[in-house]
C-alpha cells in the first residue's frame, strides 16, 4: 500500500518514505502497470480516432492533419493520449475498434452502412463523427456543406464559363468515373443513394447554384476521384478537358483545395482559362486565384474531441461555422 500511495497519492506518504520508494523502484526498474491502472480506474485516458483512410493520409493531407491537430489540442488539455485506429472495410473492423483501450471515439466521415457506426454507438463510450453520416448514439459535427457549396459556386461568375465538378468519392468502392448530372441520384441528400454524406451534400449545393444560374444540371460533367489528393485533381481535370474540348473557359467546382490546385495545374498546362473553387480556405489556394470555403477542420477536430469526452451538452448535431474566401 505504501508503494501504491507513493506513486498514486503522494500526499498520503511522508516525503522521506516516498523518496526511498522511488529510489528503490528506479533501481529495480519498476513502474506501475498502465493496463492494471486502467482496469482499476475504468479509464484508459486515451481517445480513439477511427479513420477509414490509410493512416498516412492523416499526415499527408494538410486538412486531415489540421483535424488531428484539433483532436490533439483537446487531449493535451485533458492530459490524454491519442490512439489512431484504421479501418479497412473488412470484417475485422468492429473488433479492431471496440478492442482499442480508449475512453471515447472520434470518427472521420464514413458511409451509412459502415458496421463500425452501430458498434461504436452501442458500446456505451461517448463518440462523435466529423461530417456524418448522422447516426443514433453519435454526435455529428460539421458545417452545412450544402449551403456552403452553393455559396462558393455562386460567388464566381458562372455565366461566363462552362461549369464542371471535381467530386469526392460517391461510396466506399471509390470508383473513378466521369458522369453527367443526369447519372447521379436525384436525391443527393439520401445517404442510401450517396453513402458519403459530405459528397452528396456538396453535390446538392453545386446543383442548387448551377440551377439558379440557368444551367441544366443533367448536362453538367462530374469527375469523381478516388481520393482527396492533388494528383487526382490533375487527372480529373485532364479527363474533363478531353470530354469538353471546345468548351472555352471552364468553372471548376472542386470539393477541396487540393483537388482544385491539381486541376489548376492541368488546366494551366493545357493553356485553358478557368475559374476555380475549392474547399478548406488554404493560403495556397487563395494565392493561386481559387475561391474557397473556410470551415476549420482544426475546430471540427476540437469539437469532436470534446463531444467524445462527454463535454458540450446534449445536442446530437453540432454545426460548425464556415465562410467563403475570395482569392487574393
Amino acid at each position: 500500500m505504501t508503494v501504491s500511495y507513493s506513486f498514486n497519492h503522494p500526499a498520503r506518504v511522508a516525503e522521506a518514505t516516498r523518496t526511498r520508494v522511488l529510489e528503490t523502484a528506479a533501481r529495480l526498474g519498476y513502474r506501475p502497470d498502465s493496463t492494471a491502472r486502467a482496469l482499476r480506474s475504468g479509464r484508459a485516458r486515451q481517445l480513439g480516432v477511427v479513420v477509414g483512410e490509410h493512416l498516412s493520409y492523416l499526415f499527408d493531407d494538410p486538412q486531415a492533419a489540421q483535424f488531428l491537430a484539433g483532436v490533439s489540442d483537446v487531449c493535451v488539455e485533458h492530459d490524454l493520449g491519442v490512439v489512431l485506429i484504421p479501418t479497412r472495410g473488412d470484417h475485422d473492423d468492429v473488433d479492431r475498434v471496440l478492442s482499442a483501450p480508449v475512453d471515447g471515439y472520434v470518427l472521420w466521415t464514413t458511409v451509412i452502412d459502415d458496421p463500425v457506426l452501430d458498434a461504436v454507438a452501442g458500446c456505451a463510450r461517448p463518440a462523435a463523427i466529423q461530417g456524418g453520416p448522422a447516426h443514433p448514439g453519435l454526435i455529428c459535427v460539421g458545417p452545412d456543406d450544402r449551403a456552403a457549396a452553393a455559396a462558393v459556386a455562386s460567388a464566381v461568375p458562372l455565366q461566363t464559363a462552362t461549369p464542371v465538378v471535381v467530386s469526392f468519392p460517391l461510396d466506399r468502392r471509390r470508383a473513378v468515373r466521369l458522369l453527367r448530372g443526369a447519372e447521379l441520384p436525384e436525391d443527393l441528400a439520401d445517404t442510401a443513394a450517396v453513402p458519403f454524406p459530405v459528397t452528396g451534400a456538396r453535390l446538392a449545393g453545386y446543383r442548387d447554384a448551377l440551377t439558379a444560374a440557368g444551367y441544366d444540371w443533367d448536362d453538367v460533367c462530374v469527375a469523381v476521384v478516388e481520393r482527396n489528393q492533388r494528383q487526382n485533381g490533375e487527372v480529373a481535370a485532364r479527363e474533363l478537358l478531353a470530354a469538353l474540348p471546345e468548351a472555352g473557359s471552364l468553372a471548376v467546382l472542386a470539393m477541396s483545395d487540393e483537388l482544385a490546385l491539381g486541376a489548376r495545374a492541368a488546366l494551366t498546362g493545357a493553356g485553358r482559362e478557368a475559374l476555380l473553387t475549392g474547399w478548406d480556405g488554404s493560403p495556397e489556394a487563395a494565392a493561386s486565384g481559387i475561391w474557397s470555403v473556410a470551415a476549420s477542420l482544426r475546430e471540427q477536430g476540437r469539437a469532436c474531441a470534446r463531444a467524445a469526452l462527454g463535454d458540450g451538452g446534449d445536442d446530437v448535431v453540432r454545426p460548425t461555422s464556415w465562410t467563403v474566401i475570395a482569392p487574393r
